[in-house]
């Protein structure tokens, strides 16, 4: 397992002191950070955490995965690397042109 989680499901109003407090009883952090919509400038409910170890990111994950905050059941799991788009036939990626309407 990987060091760096994606923590979803939180309450939106959430914060970094918040998780926190609920990450380190399980080891050291290297980071956190909430995930802001750009658009509204307000928590998107879910965020990343890093911890300075595989054993205790293993730990974290096996003791607030389920964990309810807020009324809400946490996703605690191992963060996957975003996925880069090929290009090929979707609109993210290659070519860039405007596209034409279909009708």
């Amino acid at each position: 397992m990987g060091r760096k989680l994606y923590v979803g499901n939180l309450p939106y109003q959430t914060g970094e002191a918040e998780i926190r407090g609920l990450f380190e009883p399980f080891g050291s952090l290297d980071s956190v950070h909430v995930v802001i919509d750009k658009m509204t400038g307000q928590a998107r409910g879910f965020a990343f955490v890093e911890m300075s170890t595989d054993s205790e990111a293993q730990a974290a994950t096996t003791g607030l995965n389920g964990h309810q905050v807020g009324g809400r059941a946490l996703t605690v799991n191992e963060a996957r690397p975003k996925e880069q788009f090929s290009g090929a036939g979707g609109g993210h990626g290659g070519g860039g042109g405007r596209r034409e309407p279909r009708w």
